[in-house]
């Protein structure tokens, strides 16, 4: 029977959080879905789970849980980077991997035909796992023979066993994988503590009820799962295939700061490269350029179209904006290296309709601001859950304008009264109003010194709580100022003090 290993690099965006934050070792850390207090909990360390934190809960449960927890984000693009450098790596090992796709830091390895090149499916595993650590990753390899076997062994084995283990029959294998906890097999966080209430938390629990009546008390996933670990569904390796890597390089005959001259140069590099993404129905969406100085330096440079590119003049404007403020020296050598996506169908029709608003061109303007200003120069604000008006939103980079669209049913606002909608502006940082006060009947009333005593108020509207970290009670007013002006502001029992929070216009 051929032989196949389950790598598992346990959570794997918390290893990259820990990487980014060496000092929080020792403690209760996780992974959230973004940076708020009601924030799902997305993956945690050993530590966290000695406090029964697990997958799926809020951020602020977990909080009450551990006032040591540590928490932060990790972005897509930095999960899959890693994920492509730890399949590469793999690859030294096995000519067919498979990354799962549901789980980060999951891969399976085919082990046919190696068994010339390792002593035993022993020594493969071990030889898996120092090749991982040599890139600072730290993985539990098992190797068996059933692809669900392997990945619940891989995945309940505990800190202090063996980073490597090779089961030597299917039984044994079986018998190891009935006793993984179902916690950590990726469950779904309310059929995990459903089923948890029923006692039933391992895996041999698990398959030891009907299928049909999992399916009718539960949802699809946890019928699947029951189908891949009893072995009722049976899926075959899946092994991606490596990317072809399009990269050139050129020396130049002396070095040079010309910048036209240096354009001219990395055209040549681009043509041929683009015309193999082409070839493959693929733009580049992203140039990676090595500049090697004279006096000896490297600089890199990453530089991302509007758009996929299938032409070298708009990859050439954004590096030319790049280098303009900032050419770093004479340059003597460059590498070039494009990443291809597939390209939209519409970018290849050959008739097009022509939209009222040209998102082509707010795209490409868009893309000269990051060339210019870096890429976090171009964000937007995305709206999250969060208890107060400061918290509920956040800041994150804006790759792309996407054409908008209004829900169903929803008139536009000049169909309604033929009057633009109200804005409210909220300020980086709430302005103390504490000093602009003035004493009214029925209590203080603010004033704004900038746009003059107050009109008329409607409010309050209350906001309160916070008892997981700080009690919060504020007390929100609309004020209509005599000169026109629309103030959002609040007064905080806590502190006893009026704040401005924005405006409206």
């Amino acid at each position: 029977m051929a032989r196949l290993a389950c790598v598992d690099i346990p959570a794997l965006p918390l290893r990259l959080l820990s990487r980014r934050h060496p000092d929080w070792a020792g403690f209760p850390v996780a992974v959230v879905a973004e940076e708020s207090l009601q924030a799902l909990v997305l993956w945690v360390n050993e530590r966290a789970r000695q406090f029964r934190i697990l997958p799926g809960i809020r951020y602020t449960t977990a909080l009450s849980l551990s006032s040591e927890l540590r928490a932060g984000v990790v972005r897509p693009d930095e999960i899959a980077a890693a994920v492509r450098q730890i399949t590469d790596r793999l690859r030294d090992f096995s000519p067919e991997v498979e990354p799962s796709v549901e789980e980060p830091g999951v891969f399976w390895l085919d082990g046919e035909g190696l068994n010339r090149l390792f002593r035993s499916p022993a020594a493969w595993g071990r030889a898996i796992c120092d090749g991982l650590r040599d890139l600072g990753f730290s993985a539990r390899v098992v190797v068996g023979f059933t692809r669900y076997g392997t990945y619940a062994v891989a995945r309940s084995r505990t800190a202090g066993a063996a980073d490597s283990f090779a089961f030597e029959s299917l039984a044994e294998e079986q018998q190891v994988a009935r006793a993984a906890p179902l916690d950590r097999l990726g469950l779904p966080p309310e059929p995990r503590d459903d089923l948890a209430k029923l006692g039933v938390t391992t895996l041999g629990d698990f398959l030891a009820l009907p299928a049909s009546g999992l399916r009718e008390r539960f949802d699809e996933p946890v019928a699947r799962m029951h189908n891949l670990a009893s072995g009722a569904a049976w899926t075959p390796l899946q092994p991606v295939s490596p990317a072809e890597r399009l990269g050139a390089r050129i020396d130049l005959e002396f070095a040079d700061d010309d910048l036209p001259r240096l354009l001219f140069a990395l055209k040549q590099l681009l043509d041929p490269l683009l015309a193999r993404l082409a070839a493959r129905r693929e733009g580049a969406r992203e140039l990676s350029l090595h500049l090697r100085l004279d006096p000896p330096d490297v600089r890199h440079e990453v530089i991302r179209p509007a758009q996929p590119a299938r032409a070298a003049q708009p990859i050439l404007e954004l590096v030319r904006l790049r280098l303009e403020s900032s050419l770093p020296g004479k340059v003597a050598a460059m590498e070039a290296e494009l990443f291809g996506v597939s390209l939209d169908p519409a970018q290849t029709s050959l008739l097009t309709q022509t939209p009222r608003r040209d998102l082509d061109a707010a795209n490409r303007a868009l893309a000269r601001l990051r060339a210019e200003f870096g890429s976090a120069a171009v964000a937007r604000a995305r709206v999250c859950e969060g208890h107060l008006p400061e918290a509920a939103f956040l800041w994150e980079p804006l790759e792309r304008l996407e054409e908008g669209h209004r829900g169903e049913g929803v008139p536009d606002w000049k169909e309604r009264s033929g009057t633009p909608p109200l804005v409210r502006r909220i300020l980086d940082r709430s302005a103390d109003l504490s000093t602009d006060l003035r004493i009214a009947e029925g209590g203080r009333r603010p004033r704004a010194a900038d746009a003059g005593p107050t009109a008329e108020r409607v409010g309050p509207y209350v906001i309160s709580g916070g008892w997981w970290i700080h009690p919060i009670h504020r007390e929100y007013y609309f004020v209509r100022a005599r000169r026109g002006d629309a103030l959002w502001i609040y007064y905080d029992r806590q502190r006893q003090r009026w704040f401005l929070q924005g405006t409206v216009e």
